[in-house]
């Protein structure tokens, strides 16, 4: 399990072609794939990614030519038996064929000038010495040869295939040559070296460096492409990561009866134990630079954040380096010119303290968004995203209609980009200056503040660069950086994963390898549209070093691929408390993340897993629930209870005009859950909410003393479900339609008349529990200051609750993906609730006394 771990966090060096991208806000442009990989001269060492947990995509090709892969058929992912693994299998080898295929070609290219430099270099006028030709061409012969006879011996298999064939053994025999790659590693950053300062000496090599010419596949048209020498020697370094993945998808899909079995799980152990061994050694090697006065300097890390400058937000591409902090932006460059980084400031690491607002005259004005045109934005995202993949099914596509979206996606998710952090982030320089980032996370605050730290611990001396220096370390920068792209759909492959939508849930068992006694909580965060967001909190469990939460929360996913858990000490020191209303003044214990795999986590059964941090684990289970499932509405077998009956049958047998249920849940909230931040918004503990559901059901008669004692973040939670698991929502499927055309009209005075009297077209029950509810959360949102719920953020949590259209309405609309169902009405859902929540307070006797001219029918 530790092994896995380790490799999967390694993830985010995983070469991938990707498009151009270009970021429209502060001069931001992005790069190509071709750029990222050593084109620019790096005289640095690449990272290799060990990573099993994504494969290289089969069949299609990318930017460089390489053989990249559709993601495979639903029905092939979703089924578990032998004869759909076997065709995965053919899949995986028929890809990674096309790929060997093209990296022969490569190989090829780089060693056709070997041989007449060889024959020029015995010469009067040698081009090259022969020194400088076995240290460019190093062991490139042997791969060619390895790979070669590889592909030889799999085409056949491939050609004939027949479900009976092994080809383990082959990939086995690859594995134990890796030797050579380790000889080609070595030599590497020497070779590369080389081939810059034979290129800057000889105007010959250089124009034969810079022009070969790589064979195409045989099937394709286009006979050749250009590359350069530079580029071709890093394609080895590529092939051993893209190798190892291979392997383990085979593995994913190979019956383990299978002949093939045993040899591929030994392929994968040499692969993986090889990159592990290279990159121990090439790590420090792959992120040094070296100054004009022969420092050694590396980078430790580097990202995406949003700056505060002069109050407005920037995006910024932030360095770490051994020994300081370096600030930049991206330069505006002419097409196809080489994109460099522009040094907005740097602070040394010897001169930089974390400020905090105690020692600071105050925040400067940071410009925000409200939170409804956040929210918007997200829907917006979805819905974009809908049509894109709508044109690409249509027969008759056009690109540019396709461009034409993804241009509006891309505007859209760079502004939520740089709108949605609000947690600041302060440094100091002890000479004058002070920053302020924003993060949407206290994760990544934390990982910042951790790695500066650490390396404050060294005896760091106050450095001056000079214009050359900064100039030198600025340029490098490019080569070095390890996080390519912003994070925006824009920058990810069609074929990759969308994420899941629908509902995770989650059971925080327990936490061990605390060394001291503590008041102990976790966090649960998964991210959404590029950003994480906080969604859970567990009791505080006070004074111990074993902490056994044994708590299970329902957490909404919005096309999320990861879950995050951080383990907090509580401060009840109460000097200590709201120096910001972001700032989390708590102490991390620990910090770690898992990726949420469709295939691990989409089960009846629960998934156990642990993440490890800091020396502390924290155990916990997880299994998933599709939104579509979500969508449909079972009523309960048991009509004495009250959770999935009609609420005309609850409020008749209650003698009431709002259910018990929803009178004390409201009660309770406004009592001493007014005042909590991400009321509503945060999940309450799953195993408590259900043991209020049955006790509502029950109508057991210390209902009242559980409540008092039950956290408050539950029973706003049993409120929400019990909405949600109305046999019908409380606005009827029957004037679902008239909602939704209803908030749709711009006219204000037919929008109020059809507005109010759908409310009327109601069933008493259902409008009395509406208006109920309605005036609590106007006075919720009254607290916004201190809760941080407005209007707006109730209306989206409630909206899609209240409204939501029935089986029928969905089959109508000939809704597909999970992304679909998400965003289908979703906006209008929520602009009906909020137009309520903004209309002056509604009274019920008003309502029904003032019924003007409309018709009763709808």
């Amino acid at each position: 399990m530790e092994t896995f771990l380790c490799f999967r966090e390694r993830t985010l060096f995983l070469p991938r072609v990707i498009k151009d991208f270009n970021y429209n806000t502060d001069g931001y442009e992005g790069d190509t794939a071709e750029d990222r990989k050593s084109q620019d001269g790096s005289e640095t060492m690449p990272f290799i990614d060990e990573s099993p947990t994504m494969s290289p995509h089969l069949c299609a090709r990318g930017q460089d030519g390489e053989a990249i892969s559709p993601t495979p058929a639903e029905g092939l992912l979703s089924g578990g038996d032998t004869e759909k693994g076997l065709e995965m299998r053919k899949l995986v080898l028929s890809g990674f064929l096309a790929s060997e295929e093209i990296y022969i070609n490569q190989l090829e290219a780089l060693l056709l000038p070997m041989k007449p430099l060889k024959a020029t270099a015995t010469t009067s006028k040698p081009v090259l010495t022969v020194e400088q030709i076995e240290t460019i061409f190093f062991m490139i012969q042997d791969i060619f040869v390895i790979h070669k006879e590889f592909y030889d011996a799999l085409s056949p298999n491939i050609q004939q295939w027949d479900e009976k064939i092994t080809v383990g053994h082959l990939f086995q025999k690859l594995a134990s040559q890796l030797g050579v790659y380790k000889a080609f590693v070595d030599n590497y950053k020497v070779a590369v070296g080389t081939v810059e300062k034979c290129s800057q000496a000889n105007s010959q090599f250089q124009k034969i460096s810079e022009n070969l010419k790589v064979k195409g596949p045989k099937e394709s048209k286009d006979c050749t492409t250009t590359s350069t020498m530079e580029a071709l020697l890093y394609k080895p370094i590529d092939r051993v990561t893209r190798s190892t993945l291979v392997l383990h998808d085979l593995l994913k899909h190979t019956p383990k009866d299978h002949p093939d079995f045993p040899l591929l799980q030994d392929a994968l152990r040499i692969s993986q134990n090889f990159l592990s061994i290279i990159n121990e050694e090439i790590d420090p090697r792959r992120t040094a630079v070296t100054t004009p006065k022969g420092e050694a300097r590396q980078l430790v890390k580097d990202g995406f954040l949003v700056e505060v400058s002069e109050g407005t937000r920037k995006l910024r591409h932030v360095f770490l380096f051994t020994d300081l902090l370096l600030c930049a932006k991206m330069k505006k460059t002419a097409v196809g010119r080489h994109q460099q980084y522009e040094c907005k400031w740097y602070i040394p690491l010897a001169d930089l303290s974390f400020q905090t607002l105690d020692d600071s005259d105050s925040l400067p004005h940071i410009q925000t968004l409200p939170e409804h045109e956040i929210e918007e934005m997200k829907i917006k995202i979805s819905t974009i995203k809908s049509e894109i993949q709508k044109e690409k099914k249509a027969q008759k596509s056009q690109s540019r209609n396709v461009d034409r979206l993804r241009k509006k996606m891309n505007e859209q998710e760079s502004c939520l980009l740089l709108y949605s952090p609000t947690i600041p982030f302060r440094i100091h320089n002890k000479h004058g200056k002070s920053c302020l980032f924003l993060l949407s996370s206290d994760y990544e605050r934390s990982e910042w503040r951790e790695s500066i730290q650490k390396l404050q611990k060294k005896d760091l001396q106050a450095c001056v660069l000079s214009s050359v220096e900064l100039q030198v370390l600025t340029g490098s920068c490019f080569k070095l950086r390890t996080v390519h792209n912003i994070p925006v759909t824009s920058n990810k492959d069609d074929e990759e994963s969308p994420g899941l939508y629908g509902f995770l849930h989650v059971i925080v068992h327990k936490a061990t390898g605390f060394k001291e006694s503590a008041n102990l909580y976790c966090t649960l965060e998964v991210d959404s549209f590029g950003y994480f967001v906080s969604k859970a909190i567990t009791r505080v469990f006070r004074d111990t070093t074993e902490p056994q939460w044994n708590e299970e929360f329902e957490i909404e996913l919005e096309g999320s691929q990861c879950l995050r858990i951080l383990c907090y000490e509580k401060c009840y020191d109460k000097s200590k408390l709201n120096k910001d209303d972001n700032e989390i003044v708590d102490k991390i214990m620990g910090k770690g993340q898992v990726q949420l795999d469709p295939q691990a986590v989409q089960s009846k059964n629960w998934h156990m897993d642990v993440i490890e941090m800091n020396g502390i684990k924290v155990e916990f289970s997880m299994k998933f629930t599709t939104r579509d499932l979500s969508l449909k509405r079972t009523p309960s077998k048991k009509q004495s209870g009250v959770f999935g009956v009609k609420i005309s049958v609850v409020t008749k047998r209650e003698r009431s005009k709002v259910p018990y249920i929803v009178r004390q849940c409201i009660e309770e909230v406004e009592k001493r859950g007014i005042d909590e931040v991400g009321i509503y918004r945060i999940s309450g503990v799953a195993t408590d909410i259900q043991a209020l559901k049955a006790a509502f059901d029950a109508n057991t008669k210390d209902i009242l003393m559980m409540l008092s004692d039950m956290d408050i973040n539950a029973i706003a939670g049993t409120l929400k479900l019990y909405f949600r698991e109305l046999p019908e929502p409380l606005l009827t499927d029957r004037l679902y339609p008239a909602f939704m055309e209803g908030t749709a009209l711009s006219d204000p005075a037919a929008k109020e008349n059809c507005m109010m009297h759908l409310l009327r077209s109601l069933p008493d029950p259902n409008l009395i529990t509406f208006l109920s509810l309605l005036e609590h959360l106007k006075r919720v949102a009254e607290k916004e200051p201190v809760n941080k719920m407005s209007l707006h953020n109730l209306a989206t949590v409630f909206g899609p609750t209240l409204l939501r259209p029935s089986e029928s309405e969905i089959n109508k609309a000939n809704v597909t993906m999970a992304s679909d169902i998400w965003s289908h009405d979703v906006m209008a859902q929520v602009q009906v609730l909020l137009y309520y929540l903004q209309h002056p307070p509604i009274s019920f006797a008003e309502l029904k006394k003032n019924t003007l001219y409309f018709s009763t029918d709808v």
